[in-house]
């Protein structure tokens, strides 16, 4: 454990070695030059209008937050279909045993040194691993689901939102507000 430890920190130690390194090079050759112009603030080849320090949307945060999550979680979908496409050729009995032995080779860790020896799989146990993982597909699909399911009730995906909607919306959930309770 100590060796693996130590490696971890030599790691962390190059990494952080090359950030202070590529900073201090930086600051040593790069020009000193500041004038106005280069201060300015410059926005798509438009001119700046107003102040920068303005109120922005939260909802262009929510929906580009919204969209990276749920693009990430379907990216997890390609690596489960090569496994299932596999565990489901290996389980075809239709193909030939060198075939099928190919599909199941595939399903090999990656970084294997040599070929998984061209031994014929059990077509049950081939077809039992393509359920479990289409189950597996499903019930991760099922969460995602939920999470949308969600969202959208809440109304994190409708982009027009009135404030008066939310607030009548909200009384009929929680009610008038007490008296005292008022702003």
């Amino acid at each position: 454990m100590p060796a693996l430890v130590a490696t971890i920190l030599v790691f962390v130690a190059v990494g952080i070695g090359f950030l202070f390194v590529n900073l201090l090079v930086g600051r040593l050759i790069r020009p000193a030059n500041p004038s106005p112009e280069k201060g300015e603030v410059y926005e798509c080849g438009e001119q700046p209008i107003g102040s920068p320090w303005i109120q922005f949307d939260l909802r262009f945060y929510v929906v580009a937050l919204l969209f990276v999550i749920f693009d990430v979680e379907i990216a997890f979908f390609f690596p489960w279909a090569v496994v299932f496409g596999s565990a489901t050729r290996a389980a075809d009995t239709n193909l030939s045993p060198a075939q099928r032995a190919e599909a199941a080779a595939s399903l090999a860790p990656p970084g294997t040194v040599a070929p998984v020896p061209a031994v014929e799989p059990d077509p049950e146990l081939m077809s039992a691993f393509a359920r479990f993982a289409f189950l597996e597909l499903l019930v991760f699909f099922g969460v995602l689901l939920v999470g949308f399911a969600y969202l959208w009730r809440r109304g994190d995906l409708d982009w027009v939102r009135s404030i008066a909607a939310q607030v009548q919306k909200d009384h009929k959930v929680y009610g008038p507000p007490s008296p005292g309770m008022e702003k």
